[in-house]
């Protein structure tokens, strides 16, 4: 379902991002990957970009090629880097590739966000995330200070608007058959796991003692590599927590089950 398909997968130096660009060519795919760190070994195009800042996203865009057939946006900050750094590459930077990139995809493409198990709370956030809808790079900073995004809450938030995005944009690019959904991973053994750990303390400690163990880059790599697939065509706007049964143990405490 992927040979021969031309796929840009962000952040691939490490963790999630260098599982799935692996997956994706031995599945026959054609990666391009970016990352603001190269990686030591990568099979397939490298471009490195920082996005965070929008003259370097403008700069990969114009490098890569026409007739993309997939982009997974998964390169992500940890909740200990400064807010206004995380809400640029999480979520503006984001939005921006993804948008400036929609006359490079092919018809028939699909966009995956890595979005994670704490934004699926995004429905309390509305307003925060109305608010931030046309957020420019230039902007962040103030966007923080005015609604109180600092420390951990950075992630949380820049999560929960990806969710609604992906969401919001179920149907925008259906006259291309451009479709957009979302993985939510739980606890992952990545390099910033720790930091998670660090940031949220007793709370995720009591989070992963429901579940067996946490989850690892190859297990979430493959739900990726589903929804770039043409076997998830008509999966449009979708959210797939990957978490081991955390998101389920969740819904089960908060409605008595």
């Amino acid at each position: 379902m992927l040979q021969g398909k031309k796929i840009i997968v962000t952040g691939t130096a490490s963790g999630i991002g260098a599982a799935t660009a692996a997956l994706l060519s031995q599945q026959g795919a054609e990666v391009i990957g970016v990352d603001i760190q190269r990686p030591a070994q990568f099979k397939g195009q490298f471009v490195q970009a920082d996005l965070s800042r929008q003259d370097s996203i403008d700069a990969l865009v114009a490098a890569l090629p026409q007739g993309l057939n997939g982009l997974a946006n998964i390169a992500g900050l940890p909740p200990t880097r400064p807010a206004p750094a995380v809400l640029r590459v999480n979520l503006v930077g984001l939005k921006y590739l993804s948008t400036q990139l929609l006359p490079k995809l092919a018809d028939g493409a699909a966009i995956v966000n890595l979005a994670s198990l704490a934004g699926l709370g995004w429905a309390d956030a509305k307003d925060t995330i109305l608010a931030a809808d046309g957020l420019g790079f230039d902007e962040v900073d103030a966007f923080c200070q005015q609604h109180g995004i600092e420390g951990a809450r950075s992630y949380f938030f820049s999560k929960e608007a990806l969710i609604a995005w992906t969401l919001q944009n179920r149907w925008t690019w259906r006259a291309r058959g451009i479709r957009m959904n979302a993985v939510s991973p739980g606890p992952v053994d990545t390099p910033i796991l720790q930091d998670f750990i660090e940031t949220l303390g007793a709370r995720a400690e009591e989070d992963m003692r429901t579940m067996d163990r946490p989850g690892t880059p190859a297990d979430i790599a493959p739900v990726v590599a589903f929804l770039l697939s043409d076997a998830s065509g008509w999966i449009r706007g979708t959210n797939i927590p990957t978490d081991g049964g955390m998101y389920a143990n969740v819904l089960c405490q908060m409605n008595g089950l």
